[in-house]
């Protein structure tokens, strides 16, 4: 059988992991485990082992948790695994210690300040880079660069991108392709999805995983109504969602049409504040834009009359392929679209499947996924001390709303608009080329510089 490079699968767009960020935390954490991992499967004992942050890993580094996803990832943990409320154990052990345990096997020195550096400039693979240096007994050295390049994936320079030997049913590159593809065998969009994903498993298997993606997401939002306190990092941000949930409850029953949006809001809030505070949460398709996917699923469950756990498999199939158009046809990394490719994906990733799981057509769902990019064309990425909370916090909440506008503008069409899926997706991506770099992940410009820090 003949593999398929571009193919995607729903898996690479939902993952389960920690906050606040899948391209700085999540990737860095991956790649640190999976250069652990090559030394000590080849029975290489490193007396020094060092890593180097490049470009926006460098500039934002900190605020995102990148050292510390690191030491995890050298230690030998994966963000699906590791457990939230060890890591500040685990952290301060290396630090007191001056040792690691590399890939959680074998014992090495490492000394924090010399061996995890943050370094000025960029490498040219991607603006999120990173290099692990393993220095042998004799003196030689074994290097890998890594590429954090969106969604927590991460590429090796000089490998090939690992791709188990698949080819899906019905293989897509464009919006346009999956159109012609629902037309001719008259399948819905998530049908098309299913079909392709049993290339890697069977469809218990797919439900399996969409049902363990969607109690995530749920657990995530109660969490963030639970909590209280500050969240870490310096700028004293104060958790909101629990006082608001309380408040709303106060007001009434959720079927108050004035409440809805109050509603879908604070659910959004409610995650991202979670991933802010390095919690668990979903990668959907980013941790910057964790909140979107759940707090309009959460109102497709809540809201919607006659909502069913096969809806929810719906819109989450749904999104997953617009994710999957975004990724091959742009990206989905803020360090090289800024917001737009975190916030503007999951809100058009929301709203098309929203509109899938309320029954719509795939025109439409190709159009209301156009108009959630549309509207948020230009979103720069300028967290405020490099910390993923202000704006990124509130940011959900209005993507979460604009992805409820645009599948019900949708849904009051016929699915024939102007501007195409494909058309708003290759216009991202210019748009991304074109914006400055001080836009995109490096806390260089824009609310960054503007607003000083408490």
């Amino acid at each position: 059988m003949i593999s398929d490079p571009s193919a995607v699968s729903v898996t690479e767009l939902f993952t389960i992991g920690i906050g606040p960020s899948s391209s700085h935390t999540v990737g860095p954490m991956r790649a640190a485990k999976a250069f652990a991992r090559e030394m000590v499967d080849a029975g290489l004992v490193p007396v020094r082992v060092q890593c180097e942050l490049f470009g926006s890993l460098s500039l934002t580094g900190r605020g995102h948790h990148s050292d510390r996803a690191v030491l995890l990832g050298l230690s030998g943990e994966t963000p699906e695994a590791v457990d939230p409320a060890a890591i500040e154990g685990l952290i301060a052990a290396i630090g007191a210690n001056g040792r690691l345990a590399l890939d959680g096997r074998v014992a090495i020195d490492f000394d924090i300040e010399r061996d995890l550096l943050f370094r000025p400039g960029f490498l040219p693979g991607h603006p999120n880079a990173m290099a692990f240096t393993a220095t042998l007994a004799d003196g030689s050295e074994v290097i890998r660069r890594y590429y954090s390049i969106g969604g927590g994936v991460i590429r090796q320079e000089g490998a090939e991108p690992e791709r188990a030997n698949r080819q899906p049913r019905y293989p897509f590159g464009s919006a346009a392709e999956l159109l012609a593809t629902g037309a001719t065998e008259d399948l819905s969009i998530a049908a098309i999805v299913r079909a392709n994903e049993r290339a890697w498993r069977e469809d218990a298997e797919t439900d399996g995983f969409l049902d363990r993606v969607r109690d995530a997401m749920t657990a995530s939002i109660e969490r963030g109504c639970a909590a209280t306190g500050e969240l870490p990092g310096g700028l004293k941000v104060k958790r909101r969602a629990r006082a608001i949930r309380e408040k709303l409850l106060e007001r009434g029953p959720r079927s108050d049409p004035s409440l809805v949006f109050e509603w879908v809001s604070l659910w959004a809030l409610a995650v991202n504040e979670e991933n802010a505070a390095g919690g668990r949460v979903v990668t959907a398709p980013t941790n910057g834009a964790a909140g979107v996917i759940p707090a309009v699923l959460r109102y497709y469950e809540t809201f919607v009359h006659g909502a069913t756990r096969d809806g929810v498999r719906t819109l989450l199939l749904t999104a997953a392929a617009i994710g999957m158009l975004y990724k091959k046809r742009a990206s989905i990394s803020a360090a090289e679209m800024g917001c737009q490719g975190e916030v503007g994906v999951a809100c058009s990733m929301a709203a098309g499947g929203l509109v899938a799981a309320l029954g719509g057509s795939n025109a439409q769902i190709e159009n209301a996924a156009e108009i959630g990019m549309e509207h948020n064309l230009g979103l720069t990425c300028d967290p405020i001390g490099g910390l993923v909370q202000i704006p990124c916090i509130e940011r959900n909440t209005m993507g979460a709303i604009k992805a409820i506008n645009a599948a019900y503008l949708a849904l009051h069409g016929d699915g024939r608009h102007i501007v195409s899926l494909d058309q708003v997706i290759e216009t991202m991506r210019q748009t991304g080329k074109d914006m400055r770099s001080k836009y995109k992940e490096t806390s260089l410009g824009g609310l960054a510089v503007n607003v000083v820090e408490c």
